[in-house]
């Protein structure tokens, strides 16, 4: 009997975290979300960004916002779903900045194997396979910008990870500090 009422409790416990995570997680409808200021992308403090750091291998490259704006840029305009506005976004392509690495800007076979971890200064980490950086394979952008609309990025910079061909920014990064690339084991 006293298993039985433990399995209960358990079974209770379990579903009122449920129902607590699902409203924290879930508004009801016709809630406004958050305003992008108050969202949080990493899990630590934010530390003042630094320059970009890009490593594959045993090599890497620190980039700057003045060496990144002497390279030849690039303008998209993207949908920004957290602004609910169209941005334009100019940078240079991050393929750029990895083909110097080593990086194969038309990969094949194997090449596939490879994978990016992009880190905002937050902490906040995503992750892009080598084809979805590549235009020879992905039609997308993946660009790392240092202007949005004509103007310096502010709070989202010195340098943002920005891409087109995504429904919503969940895998941008703001204050990008460091990329590494790595193959899959």
């Amino acid at each position: 009997m006293r298993a039985l009422l433990r399995i209960s409790v358990l079974i209770l416990t379990g579903f009122e975290s449920i129902s607590l995570y699902s409203q924290a997680n879930n508004p009801p409808a016709g809630a406004a979300p958050a305003p992008a200021e108050e969202m949080h992308h990493g899990t630590h403090a934010p530390v003042p960004a630094g320059p970009l750091k890009v490593t594959f291998g045993d090599k890497s490259a620190e980039w700057t916002a003045e060496k990144l704006a002497a390279l030849q840029h690039q303008t998209i305009k993207l949908y920004n779903e957290h602004a609910k506005a169209d941005q334009t976004f100019a940078g240079v392509p991050l393929i750029e900045l990895l083909k110097p690495l080593g990086v194969p800007e038309k990969p094949r076979g194997k090449d596939f194997q490879l994978y990016l971890v992009a880190e905002g200064s937050d902490g906040y980490k995503v992750v892009y396979s080598v084809g979805e950086v590549t235009p020879d394979v992905h039609d997308g952008t993946v660009l790392v910008a240092d202007a949005m609309d004509g103007k310096p990025l502010g709070q989202n910079g010195p340098v943002q990870l920005v891409a087109a061909g995504e429904k919503r920014p969940a895998r941008w990064v703001r204050n990008l500090v460091a990329i590494r690339v790595q193959p899959a084991e």
